[in-house]
């Protein structure tokens, strides 16, 4: 089995139904069409990452996994500099976004499953002070979103509506039953 993704978080939370697996992240350039929604955005980037690592490895498991967070129709993908990831956090204060995960499992006789899943998740109201408090530690600078639930993150949010662990990247319970049915 092998992981298509460099994720530290998507790696921990593998490792919670699946102990034995290699990491082998996909490197190709990303590719998602115009007007595509979060949904078919993060299920179309999934495919890819598991089509490029499934290629060079026939005969394995492969899973692939993409992560947006999407507010107001908005896909907000990792920040690319501090302003950005205030201008984000901003965004989704005191408000509710969408959290998509696509993954695309392609299994050793070249068949796939893929499926997307959907977490609501509300932010209390920060203030610029929080904002840039939190941006201070690094934290929001390598997420989608700008924020980690798991980590500091986890004091802005209010609350969760949906799979908590697909808002770390990752659907472990949807996964796990996908597995089960091909493995």
């Amino acid at each position: 089995m092998i992981l298509a993704s460099q994720s530290p978080r998507r790696r921990e939370l593998l490792a919670f139904i699946e102990p034995d697996f290699r990491v082998i992240p996909a490197t190709g350039e990303e590719n998602i069409s115009e007007g595509a929604t979060p949904k078919q955005t993060v299920l179309a980037l999934s495919r890819q990452k598991a089509e490029e690592i499934a290629a060079l490895h026939k005969g394995e498991v492969i899973i692939a996994a993409d992560t947006v967070v999407s507010i107001d129709g908005k896909i907000l993908g990792k920040p690319h500099s501090e302003a950005e990831a205030f201008e984000m956090l901003n965004t989704l204060s005191g408000r509710v976004h969408s959290v998509f995960t696509g993954v695309c499992v392609i299994f050793p006789d070249g068949g796939s499953e893929s499926f997307a899943e959907e977490t609501r998740v509300e932010f209390y109201p920060l203030t610029d002070a929080e904002i840039a408090d939190y941006i201070a530690t690094g934290d929001p600078m390598d997420k989608a979103g700008a924020y980690g639930i798991q980590e500091k993150g986890a004091a802005n949010v209010k609350g969760i509506v949906g799979d908590f662990y697909n808002v770390m990247g990752l659907p472990v319970g949807r996964l796990a039953r996908v597995l089960r049915g091909h493995v």
